[in-house]
């Protein structure tokens, strides 16, 4: 038992190494299984399949970003042109303001604006039963002359209190009906 010779069966050599850890290897060297070609060069790397989806995700994730990068510069160009066109109709409108005589308000006025616009304004002024208050109905028309004479046209009515654009005759029987009006309400008020 000392000794363990090639010779000896089986069996006498696995009791001679129960005292040791259980190899579960193989005595001899099995030769390792052939591999397929075929399976070891799909596993290697991705299928065709694979390579044409990620292809098809990666091009409509470039088209949709292309897409939104596109409207965004869009929006922002028609926001300025909505800007530069409010601010034509806030200055005309301004110079309506601050027109002093009353036919000429009527007539209106014109002026160039930047990158080649023209803007041409009118008004109509409506007294009302108050005297030195106007309804005024106030007509802006933007042409373009860059984009081929495109024209816009805006219409705003307002209220505004302007004693130059009064007439003296009309003045006097406005504040003669409104002093009626109100010694009418003084009455009616005592009864």
């Amino acid at each position: 038992m000392h000794g363990v010779s090639p010779t000896d069966p089986p069996q006498r050599r696995r009791q001679h190494h129960r005292d040791r850890p259980l190899d579960l290897r193989a005595r001899h060297p099995a030769r390792p299984k052939p591999v397929k070609h075929r399976s070891a060069r799909f596993r290697s790397g991705f299928s065709l399949l694979e390579v044409l989806v990620a292809l098809m995700i990666f091009g409509l994730a470039a088209v949709v970003l292309g897409s939104t990068y596109v409207n965004v510069l869009n929006s922002y160009e028609a926001v300025s042109r909505g800007n530069t066109r409010d601010e034509d109709v806030a200055f005309a409108r301004a110079q309506l303001l601050a027109e002093p005589d009353r036919a000429k308000v009527e007539v209106g006025a014109e002026f160039e604006a930047t990158e080649g616009r023209r803007v041409r304004w009118s008004a109509t002024l409506a007294s009302t039963t108050l005297p030195d208050l106007f309804a005024v109905t106030f007509v802006c028309e933007i042409s373009d002359n860059a984009k081929g004479g495109d024209s816009q046209q805006t219409t705003q009515v307002f209220t505004v209190l302007r004693p130059t654009w009064s007439d003296a005759v009309e003045k006097t029987q406005l504040r003669q009906a409104v002093q009626d009006r109100i010694a009418e309400i003084q009455g009616k008020t005592k009864k």
